[in-house]
């Protein structure tokens, strides 16, 4: 075997194993959450706030977010972002309607912009609905859903700035 033909099996077995070790359904999330840098949610309430107005605070500064009771009903979208393995930053988008705090609708949108991540964006699209819907927006933290850990955290950070807008 040629020098060339070592290096690219070599490298190709470098890729596998990163690709496997960081979306292998059932895998533990740790590894593949610590190559996630942080990104910043953003919200805007759906009854039309422009596009000029300045963003949403950063996930820090929602720790001082309402209490429970303290959300207005209505429709509110959020979108949150997180970082994959394959490096490329992914989106979730979140619409869902409040009721006396209570989400009793729900639609998510996710980016797809690589290919194994769509994989699993579908999966939890395809699942998060039973785990949110009927549920007070304070009590959801969203975790693994069919094997999706990382799309979770974009979810999670999209309700955070859904909770900041419905809060204020």
């Amino acid at each position: 075997m040629n020098r060339a033909s070592k290096s690219l099996l070599c490298a190709a077995a470098g890729l596998s194993l990163l690709s496997a070790a960081g979306c292998a359904a059932g895998e533990d999330s740790e590894s593949a959450d610590a190559a996630e840098a942080p990104a910043s949610p953003s919200a805007s309430q759906s009854a039309g706030q422009s596009a000029g107005q300045s963003p949403a605070p950063s996930p820090a500064a929602t720790a001082d977010a309402p209490a429970s009771g303290a959300y207005a009903d209505g429709e509110y979208s959020g979108t949150g972002s997180y970082i994959p393995p394959s490096g490329t930053s992914e989106d979730v988008d979140v619409t869902l309607r409040l009721e006396n705090n209570v989400v009793t609708e729900l639609e998510v949108k996710t980016s797809q912009k690589n290919p194994t991540s769509k994989q699993y964006q579908r999966e939890f699209t395809s699942n998060v609905q039973e785990q949110v819907v009927g549920k007070n927006i304070d009590e959801l933290d969203v975790h693994k859903v069919a094997g999706s850990s990382l799309t979770s955290e974009g979810f999670n950070r999209a309700l955070d700035a859904i909770r900041s807008v419905a809060g204020s």
